[in-house]
């Protein structure tokens, strides 16, 4: 009889200790092991490639210390936001995308994966897995360029099209059919739709690229939500909903941002409350004070989000089942652009929602615009 191979139990210790460091040493991508405060244990030839040090320059030194994770603006990462720390604190395994230091001060994009080593439920190490995404961040740039490239040519021929129809409706070119004039509402709307998605990509493209220019400014929070309002009523009106703000400060709230970003925020925000809230409804916008922050919350009493959507609300295109089936023209670009938007003014945002009964988006920012703070991380929650 041909000779079974030997299992786990059968082995001795060291060659269960030889065998886990075969497939440690044989992980495609770079690895890097820790005990449970941080020092660096073990290293695969492909992190010791990919960072520049050499495996002696690695093992037995702490983590956090000897490979600096920064931002794409060369900041460096809080020990508290990296991957590492939040693995060990809830037990769970966390992926993000940062930048490492390399050995030379080179700054590469990676995209972490940590998972904790959890004995008597309690983390006693932790295997951290990254690969370097320089590739897959030079086709999105590619990407954005090329979008922002179309966008800017169908401006030209989509303000052709708006002046001529407008032209037309107003009987510039003789008189017109009712039929004729619907159709041409019909072209009208239509064409403010496309504005509307061509402006969301440039805004989108400039976010991705680091173009967003902050112009920060004394502002009247409320002055700024009732002109959203007054530009929004005949898309609340065409479904009899009405948009009520609450603004208790009689001072006012006057915060020094940018007004044209803030009022994108808040346009994008009641926009889709009034679109995804069935007729009759209401949408509320809250304006309050948080300690040194301002905050705004848009409440509707809307279709609501699922519970299994709610971490990819804010990413790119996505939107939820249960509002495809309701409301078909949405591209699901709007919250992505708002999350962008407002990390560029140093703010963050997170919501509550409960499917059939309606959503509250909140948002806070700082009184005082800092260029030089980098934009807090988001978070789920205040």
């Amino acid at each position: 009889m041909p000779k079974r191979p030997a299992t786990q139990s059968t082995l001795t210790l060291d060659e269960q200790i030889a065998q886990a460091e075969a497939v440690f040493t044989s992980i495609g991508d770079a690895a890097i092991a820790t005990d449970q405060f941080g020092k660096i244990t073990r290293v695969n030839p492909v992190a010791v490639e990919l960072l520049g040090f050499t495996e002696e320059e690695l093992v037995g030194e702490w983590y956090p210390r000897k490979v600096v994770a920064v931002t794409e603006h060369n900041i460096p990462i809080n020990l508290i936001d990296r991957p590492i720390t939040k693995a060990f604190l809830t037990g769970k395994s966390i992926a993000e995308k940062m930048y490492y230091r390399k050995h030379d001060g080179e700054n590469i994009p990676v995209s972490v994966n940590v998972s904790p080593i959890i004995m008597g439920a309690k983390p006693v190490g932790a295997i951290e897995v990254f690969r370097d995404i320089s590739f897959e961040e030079e086709v999105d740039r590619m990407k954005s360029e090329f979008i922002s490239l179309a966008s800017h040519q169908l401006r030209t021929p989509l303000s052709s099209i708006k002046t001529y129809s407008h032209m037309l409706l107003d009987g510039y070119m003789g008189e017109m059919t009712p039929a004729q004039k619907k159709s041409l509402r019909t072209i009208i709307g239509a064409s403010n739709r496309m504005n509307e998605l061509i402006s969301t990509l440039l805004n989108i493209t400039r976010i991705e690229s680091g173009r967003i220019a902050v112009t920060p400014k004394n502002l009247r929070v409320e002055r700024v939500a009732d002109e959203v309002i007054k530009e929004l009523a005949l898309l609340a009106a065409d479904r009899n909903i009405s948009v009520d703000l609450i603004a208790k400060n009689k001072q006012g709230y006057t915060v020094k941002t940018d007004t044209l970003i803030l009022k994108e925020i808040i346009t994008n925000l009641v926009s889709n409350a009034i679109k995804y809230t069935p007729v009759d409804g209401t949408v509320t916008i809250h304006i309050s004070t948080r300690g040194d922050k301002l905050q705004v919350s848009v409440s509707d009493t809307g279709w609501g989000i699922p519970q299994y959507a709610h971490d990819q609300v804010f990413t790119k295109f996505f939107r939820a089942s249960n509002v495809v089936k309701r409301e078909t023209a949405g591209t699901g670009l709007g919250l992505y652009l708002v999350k962008g938007l407002l990390e560029n003014l140093g703010g963050r945002i997170w919501f509550t929602s409960i499917e059939g009964k309606g959503t509250t988006f909140y948002f806070t920012l700082p009184k005082r615009f800092n260029p030089d703070r980098p934009a807090p991380k988001p978070a789920g929650g205040p």
